[in-house]
């Protein structure tokens, strides 16, 4: 079942709701850290981090985008991506990628890359980052790093990813 779902900017308001979209979707606590500090620091892009709503304008999805650089060129990372257990397989996920990585675009945003799902992201235009030059500094299987261009006129720029310090890599 794929719903056409509501997608909007985060506010502060949403902060403990989302908070609890993303502990019910992973297993451990840590993508929720992982959101709380990326908000916290440097990295953050108010704008770029997405909510999926349900039609009583409870949230049920989110995503969210991130500064971080390829080589020497800012590029945005997407991650955590989470959506409430039972709305998953739904299209609340894919509705808040395309939300965010549309934000992104309009903002004059060029690229992004993503440490994910090799079945999942390519459906978003996502290709393996190798491909390009692109790396990390960590051993990663090679299906798992992908990169996408926003702006069809600026290739992808080759090196390594630098992600924010919360990231840990």
């Amino acid at each position: 079942m794929s719903i056409n779902w509501i997608t909007r900017a985060e506010t502060g308001a949403d902060i403990p709701a989302i908070r609890a979209v993303v502990l019910a979707a992973f297993d451990t606590p840590l993508e929720a850290d992982l959101v709380d500090a990326l908000r916290a620091g440097p990295a953050w892009i108010d704008g770029l981090s997405v909510v999926a709503t349900d039609p009583g304008g409870g949230i049920i999805g989110h995503a969210l985008l991130t500064r971080c650089r390829i080589g020497d060129t800012p590029a945005l990372c997407l991650a955590p991506v989470a959506v409430r257990p039972e709305y998953q397989r739904t299209g609340a996920g894919s509705a808040v990628v395309r939300a965010s990585l549309r934000a992104a675009g309009e903002r004059g945003e060029r690229f992004v890359t993503v440490l994910g799902h090799p079945a999942y992201y390519p459906r978003f235009g996502f290709t393996r980052a190798s491909a390009y030059g692109i790396g990390l500094g960590i051993d990663v299987p090679d299906e798992a790093m992908m990169a996408l261009a926003l702006d069809a006129d600026h290739p992808l720029p080759g090196g390594t990813v630098h992600y924010a310090a919360p990231f840990g890599i």
